[in-house]
């Protein structure tokens, strides 16, 4: 017998951690029931503390890309900590780090490292704010930049599946300079916006591929006004192959965020551009950002033995394996006459019921967001569709007119 269940653990941890956890999706809200509480993970599976095995899919939604407790990043990190865990000081990993990110990504030139993909795009949001001198930014529905303030609103990930339209305790000052537009619709651009936003696929709410052509208009459009174009890769990021997104559809951001993958596993993020963008960071610009976790010895050493693994036959070979999960998932459910789509971009993917939902708008209309937008239903929101027609051009930038119906919650995330 087991010293402890499940039940036991959660009934125990939700007298000290608000829901029993320590990020909201692990809650199981949800899809119902009791979470497992994991004991040890080995290759594609984990055990939880019962002796359970499982197949693993979700591999931590990211970061264990070639499987829990990869024997070269197991041993790289054991190597690392043996010499210290943390110094508040530059390391070698640090620029050996940055050097092989560089060289994988074309455009890439510096960057940060940081303990985060929210700290990532927060940071990332700020140094375009800084380099344009321009405070409006632009998101879109459904895609998750982070918790923090400004980019909380209309977002996919734990803030969809919770049912919850926004956030309590973001006040309306924090985003009023933030506009959502529907995701794979081209927006109306002008002289005030900063950056916009943008997971390259939509990786929070289900796989939505970006329609043909929608990333290279957002980057005519940027260009047009004088914007920041931003690649959220914290799920992308060498994923999708060597170079990211920004290789899979040839469109180049000004400004990346990175984490996930480039952890091994280990806590991380990343944001980085042209040496002319990055020169608005302090100390060599007036972009504050600091941490004292920033680069840590241990998320580097398991970041380089996770990279230099992640080779072109080894994202052939990962490629060749989702195509092969796809097929046998829609095999499998169409022999059991249960309707399912499977969309894919290389080897990220997602299942889900092909169930009808409202369509957006062919003229959406951009959102500057309010406490009004946040505690309402958003059209534009969790009710885009993730197989939208090729991108529509232009949108206006006017505020939509909020429902009262409450959101409902959607299906969990890979993130």
């Amino acid at each position: 017998m087991p010293d402890s269940t499940n039940a036991d653990l959660f009934e125990r941890a939700k007298l000290v951690m608000p829901g029993g956890v320590n990020s909201p999706v692990r809650s199981f809200r949800s899809v119902g029931g009791t979470p497992y509480f994991v004991d040890k993970a080995e290759g594609p599976y984990v055990w939880d503390v019962q002796g359970q095995r499982y197949i693993d899919y979700v591999l931590s939604y990211g970061p264990c890309i070639l499987g829990h407790a990869n024997p070269t990043i197991v041993d790289a990190v054991s190597v690392a900590a043996g010499n210290g865990t943390s110094y508040g000081a530059p390391t070698e990993r640090e620029v050996l780090m940055a050097e092989e990110m560089c060289s994988r990504v074309h455009g890439l030139e510096m960057l940060r490292l940081v303990s985060s993909g929210t700290e990532a795009a927060m940071s990332a949001i700020r140094l375009a704010r800084g380099a344009t001198g321009r405070d409006k930014i632009v998101k879109f529905a459904g895609n998750y930049h982070g918790h923090s303030d400004n980019l909380l609103a209309a977002g996919g990930s734990g803030v969809a599946n919770q049912g919850l339209s926004g956030c309590d305790g973001v006040p309306d000052g924090a985003v009023a300079d933030t506009i959502v537009a529907p995701y794979n619709e081209v927006p109306e651009l002008d002289e005030s916006i900063a950056v916009v936003a943008v997971e390259p696929v939509a990786a929070n709410m289900g796989v939505v591929p970006p329609a043909p052509g929608f990333l290279a208009a957002l980057r005519a459009a940027c260009d047009e006004v004088g914007a920041m174009l931003l690649f959220d890769e914290v799920i992308t990021g060498f994923r999708l192959g060597r170079g990211g997104a920004s290789e899979w559809f040839d469109v180049q951001p000004d400004v990346w965020c990175f984490g996930k993958v480039i952890g091994g596993g280990l806590p991380v993020g990343a944001y980085g551009g042209s040496r002319e963008v990055m020169a608005s960071i302090a100390p060599l610009g007036g972009v504050y950002q600091g941490g004292t976790l920033s680069g840590n010895p241990l998320a580097t050493a398991a970041g380089l033995a996770m990279l230099d693994q992640l080779t072109d036959d080894a994202y052939a070979k990962l490629e060749a394996t989702a195509t092969r999960l796809a097929t046998g998932l829609e095999t499998v459910f169409g022999d059991a006459g249960i309707p399912v789509i499977v969309p894919r971009v290389a080897s990220l993917m997602a299942s889900s019921s092909p169930t009808p939902r409202p369509r957006i708008s062919t003229k959406p209309k951009l959102r500057p967001t309010t406490a009004s937008t946040r505690s309402s239903s958003m059209a534009c929101s969790t009710e885009v569709s993730p197989w939208h027609p090729a991108p529509t051009k232009q949108s206006s930038c006017q505020p939509c007119t909020p429902t009262n119906s409450s959101p409902k919650p959607s299906p969990p995330p890979p993130r």
